[in-house]
């Protein structure tokens, strides 16, 4: 990870301090902040680093897969089953699980998760044996786990055990001194790894970036960055090939639907929901429970609708 603004330099001492002991952590942050790199940064410190970085992504897998690839399963626990399957949990013995979009968890696997924390114990699927774990727990989500509560979607006795160090990551657009660092780093990696010999960025491209919103954050630039390399024909980046949005102090084309129903016709999982989602939720302060009743959904649906649009 790259940074030298106050907030980055606070993330940097919390892994610091948080790597030295064993409690879970609950890593918070939009998508496409580093979420997965800040975990990565806290286990190569600790005393597990000799151990497995065992990471999965709780939205990418149904829910009738993640408990078996959580808790692992015995030969003939279900058809399929031809052998002995060791879990995610069981593999991060001895080093660091990292649970990302753990909100997207089902309440019957919350209640495993917390059963694990509290006995550090699993038992694989069709087993009777409890295996003894040690491993870290370091979890995440791009939404407030407080307002899943809130809502009845996330379990309050895990929230609490998972939330024991919490960590914020910033936003790119809360990192203004950061972004021209970041790029340059960026820039050199990309260039080496396909081979252009570029220079670096014209004071056009630099002012652009420094101006843009980035909400697609850390990743986004890293997009933006590989596209430039490949388009740029000249030693320097220019803002043409960056080829990235208007100033975020700019007018913006798309804002808030003008009503409910409006919002309720554009597009399952286009740039224009996404948008009006992520307004929303800055608009309310990050209450699911203000921005779904703006946008005429219920919480559920709202939840929904920022799973189909999260690109972790």
């Amino acid at each position: 990870m790259v940074g030298e603004c106050p907030a980055m330099s606070a993330v940097f001492d919390r892994i610091r301090r948080f790597a030295q002991c064993d409690a879970p952590i609950l890593i918070s942050g939009e998508t496409g902040t580093g979420k997965e790199l800040a975990a990565q940064a806290v286990h190569q410190r600790s005393s597990r680093s000799g151990g497995l970085f065992i990471a999965i992504n709780c939205a990418a897998l149904p829910a009738s897969l993640i408990a078996s690839e959580l808790f692992g399963y015995e030969k003939g626990a279900f058809t399929g089953a031809v052998g002995r399957k060791i879990g995610l949990i069981e593999r991060a013995n001895d080093g660091t699980l990292f649970l990302d979009e753990i909100a997207d968890l089902s309440l019957d696997l919350q209640g495993h998760l917390l059963r694990f924390l509290q006995e550090q114990t699993i038992t694989r699927i069709g087993g009777h044996t409890p295996v003894r774990v040690n491993a870290r727990i370091i979890s995440a989500s791009h939404v407030q786990l407080e307002n899943a509560v809130a809502d009845g979607l996330f379990r309050d006795d895990l929230f609490y055990r998972l939330n024991v160090l919490p960590l914020h990551m910033p936003a790119l657009r809360e990192r203004d001194d950061d972004i021209n660092l970041m790029a340059a780093f960026f820039l050199r990696k990309i260039a080496t790894e396909f081979g252009r010999e570029i220079l670096g960025f014209t004071a056009e491209a630099q002012e652009a970036m420094r101006a843009y919103s980035w909400p697609g954050n850390v990743r986004e630039m890293i997009a933006a960055i590989r596209r430039a390399v490949v388009m740029s024909a000249e030693p320097f980046i220019t803002t043409s090939d960056l080829a990235i949005g208007p100033r975020r102090d700019a007018p913006k084309r798309a804002t808030l639907p003008e009503n409910k129903s409006t919002f309720k016709r554009l597009p399952p999982g286009s740039e224009e929901e996404r948008a009006a989602l992520q307004r929303a939720l800055e608009k309310n302060q990050h209450n699911v429970t203000k921005a779904a009743a703006e946008l005429g959904v219920s919480r559920v649906t709202f939840y929904r609708m920022i799973k189909r649009n999260s690109g972790e």
